[in-house]
This record gives C-alpha cells, sequence and structure tokens, in this order.
C-alpha cells in the first residue's frame, strides 16, 4: 500500500463521518454507476458542507450533479430558507440522481435541472452567492465567465478536479479535457476580478472570491 493511500485513509479517519444517507448514496454509485470516482467522497464532502456553513450562501449554483453527493452535502450545511440550484447535463442519470435527491431530507432545499447550465442560468432570474463548477471541463472557462456575471460582489467560485489526476503539468497530455482544465486555470489566476487559492484536496480544488 503506497503512503499517499495511507495517508488518504488516516485523513478520513481523522475527519468526521458522511453519515448513514450519503454512505449508502457513494455505494451505491461505485455499483450501479460508470466512473464512480467522480463522486465527492467523504473528506471532499465534509469540506463542502464546512464551507457552506462559513460562507452563509443564499443561493448556491452546482454545475455537474452526477449522482447528488456533492449537491447533498452542500444543502446540508444551507440556512433554513436557502436554496440550491444543481445541473446535470447527461439525462441517463436523472433517474438514479432524482431517486437519491428526492429520498433526502434535505430535498426541499435543492432544485434539480437536468439541462446545460449555460443556457438554463441566464433564465432563472437569479443571483448567487456560491458557485460549484464541476461539469464539462472542455467548458471550465465558460461556466467561470457565466458564474461571474450572476455572482454576487464577494461571492464564492468553488471549482473541482483544477488538478485533473496531475496531468495539467504533463506537456505531453494534449487531450481536450486537459487543455480545457489548463486554460480554466490560466485564465482564473490572470483575471483581475477574482482572488484565487489552488488546494490540493483530491483532484485539486480552487476557491475564488469575485472583489
Amino acid at each position: 500500500m503506497s503512503l499517499t493511500t495511507l495517508l488518504d485513509d488516516y485523513i478520513s479517519a481523522h475527519s468526521s463521518p458522511e453519515g448513514d444517507y450519503l454512505y449508502r448514496l457513494f455505494r451505491a454509485t461505485h455499483v450501479e454507476i460508470l466512473a464512480p470516482q467522480m463522486a465527492s467522497g467523504q473528506v471532499q464532502g465534509r469540506f463542502l458542507k464546512f464551507l457552506v456553513k462559513m460562507i452563509k450562501p443564499s443561493r448556491v449554483l452546482e454545475i455537474g450533479t452526477f449522482t447528488g453527493y456533492s449537491a447533498l452535502c452542500m444543502a446540508e450545511g444551507l440556512e433554513p430558507g436557502a436554496k440550491l440550484f444543481t445541473f446535470e447535463v447527461e439525462d441517463e442519470l436523472e433517474d438514479f440522481t432524482r431517486r437519491w435527491i428526492n429520498g433526502s431530507e434535505h430535498a426541499p432545499k435543492i432544485e434539480f435541472i437536468i439541462g446545460d447550465a449555460l443556457e438554463i442560468v441566464p433564465e432563472l432570474g437569479e443571483r448567487f452567492d456560491l458557485v460549484f463548477i464541476d461539469g464539462n471541463k472542455r467548458e471550465y472557462v465558460k461556466y467561470f465567465e457565466m458564474a461571474m456575471e450572476y455572482l454576487n460582489d464577494g461571492g464564492w467560485i468553488l471549482a473541482d478536479n483544477t488538478l485533473w489526476d496531475g496531468h495539467v503539468i504533463e506537456q505531453e497530455r494534449q487531450d481536450a479535457q486537459t487543455n480545457g482544465v489548463r486554460a480554466f486555470n490560466d485564465h482564473v489566476r490572470a483575471d483581475s476580478r477574482v482572488e484565487v487559492v489552488m488546494l490540493p484536496l483530491r483532484d485539486g480544488l480552487t476557491i475564488i472570491r469575485k472583489k
């Protein structure tokens, strides 16, 4: 067993547990869904909940629901009356994800929408305090620019997978997804409208604050 795996196990053991419902969702994702590693998991999920509790957003936008794990973690941290809008473009996930979201005690806080956030968010008439980007890596720059348009001043953007399994520093990797993540990382770092810090949490999590 590698040192990294041992450290991951140690970190998990010394972080708050995710709760039975999220544990069962995580297990079901691994049994029933392709690419289950896309689910946030215990440590990142607890971190997302903590950030929501600290920021206290009234409106949250998530781009990329997958099976709903991260949405449920963020909803767990929301104040009464707050709302999370989560978008998933892959409609084949709808039945699985909607079942798990609707079965949660946090379902009233969540609006689960199948469709392209880039097309639908401008029609919502909402402004957001927190945006979590975890969708198509090729579109990350577009997601960021759209998020900035509908994000309140002082609001926050979280972007997942910004280390992309380390591929961002492998110059021989020139596929569209890797280049999309690289373009996003460079774009955000050069944007004077925001402050940014990249954390080596899981597959890379970038925290962005709109000035």
